[in-house]
């Protein structure tokens, strides 16, 4: 090959590797993301991703400071063709709260999660914004329910957050007050910005007081009805784990030994419910089991809860957590890589095969120098070179799939 010749080829190389780029990491355009049956849809055609959780993204943007982390972070999944994020939209009482108090908010907080929103368009990538969690760690239920007994409340426990008048009402007002939030960033109030693909009523819902699933359920369809009268143009989830309950007695030989007091098909069968979740995480659910046995129950309970979504209960399915902890003995890079392989060709094969899978949300990537953030779960893109591919790949497959 002539030297001109070579020139050229390595030129058209160096520009092809730049559209790429540049398309990868084009701001969001479109329309909202809508379903149609089992599938997620986008301005008319078929809507398969592959994503990511950083629940970190507001705590950390409300330092201005420290918002180039969520930059990084939007900026390297883009590039390894990510294109939805669960992250927080709540952080309630305690240091940093976007909750002071009921009904009581930290301007600098809110403006923290402008930020997040106003990036993640910017990098091309659709937020799940997440109302509450079950747990402690940001407030959460038990959170709402000290705040109604400060308040003078009679309250029995943390499971009086799905019961509770006062209680509900607190929340009811978080729902609000981020629904309307008006962005001061994009000049858009929440609900009319397509960045935002659906809101999260709960980080996984458990409820010890009934096991049967139907005190959730009850809570479930009563913010759910509460959330549609504010905001009819984004789509809405649960947030479950996918436990069955009472109402299929049979599927509960998938659940991994015990309850948690949801039921994944009946809840998910209401009207104002659009898609369905599962998370799973065997390595802590079959703590001292091997890694087959772990990989057999995540492929167990991915096909099982796919095609629930796709002939009981009719909605398209995410896997929207996932991961494997580096703390745990014997787990190395090389297994992690190995687990979260399976998980993905476990969701591509269902999507392909059933279509009732949209895709997954790998547990959860961060950015260099947040230590403090690490669990065991954490994926850094920039170092972690050999996950970034496993990643990347997945995204490839998945788009390869639309059509």
């Amino acid at each position: 090959m002539a030297k001109s010749a070579r020139i050229s080829c390595i030129l058209g190389i160096f520009t092809l590797l730049f559209l790429l780029c540049g398309a990868r990491n084009a701001p969001l355009g479109g329309g909202f993301v809508q379903t149609r049956g089992t599938q997620f849809m986008l301005d008319g055609s078929p809507f398969l991703f592959n994503g990511f959780n950083s629940y970190w993204m507001m705590h950390v943007a409300a330092d201005p400071a420290e918002r180039p982390k969520v930059s990084t972070v939007f900026r390297d999944a883009a590039a390894a063709g990510l294109t939805v994020c669960r992250t927080w939209a709540f952080s309630d009482g305690g240091d940093g709260a976007l909750q002071i108090s009921p009904g009581v908010y930290d301007e600098r907080v809110f403006q923290g999660l402008d930020f997040v929103v106003a990036e993640a368009s910017k990098y091309g990538i659709r937020l799940i914004l997440s109302l509450v969690n079950n747990f402690g760690d940001y407030g959460g239920r038990p959170q709402y329910v000290k705040w109604a007994q400060n308040g003078g409340v009679q309250v029995q426990g943390d499971d009086d957050f799905y019961t509770n008048p006062v209680v509900k009402s607190y929340y009811k007002n978080h729902i609000k007050r981020a629904v309307t939030r008006f962005n001061t960033i994009t000049k858009t109030m929440y609900k009319d910005d397509p960045t935002i693909m659906a809101w999260e009523l709960i980080n996984e819902p458990r409820c010890q007081a009934d096991y049967s699933g139907n005190t959730v359920d009850g809570w479930v369809k009563e913010m759910a009805s509460f959330t549609k009268s504010l905001d009819q143009k984004h789509l809405l989830e649960i947030g479950m784990e996918g436990f069955y309950g009472d109402s299929v007695p049979e599927r509960k030989q998938f659940n991994p030994g015990y309850q948690v007091g949801t039921d994944f098909i009946k809840s998910n069968l209401l009207q104002e419910i659009d898609f369905t979740t599962i998370h799973a995480y065997p390595d802590i659910w079959l703590s001292g089991q091997s890694d087959e046995a772990q990989i057999d129950f995540m492929q167990r309970w991915m096909m099982s809860h796919s095609t629930d979504s796709g002939t009981i209960i009719k909605k398209p399915l995410v896997f929207s957590e996932f991961g494997k902890s580096k703390k745990d003995p014997g787990v190395s890079m090389y297994s992690r890589d190995v687990y979260l392989g399976a998980v993905y060709r476990n969701i591509y094969n269902a999507a392909r095969s059933t279509g009732a899978v949209g895709g997954g949300l790998v547990w959860h990537l961060m950015a260099e120098g947040m230590e403090p953030y690490y669990d065991g779960y954490e994926i850094i893109l920039s170092q972690q070179l050999s996950t970034d591919r496993v990643i990347a790949q997945q995204s490839h497959q998945m788009s390869a799939l639309i059509p």
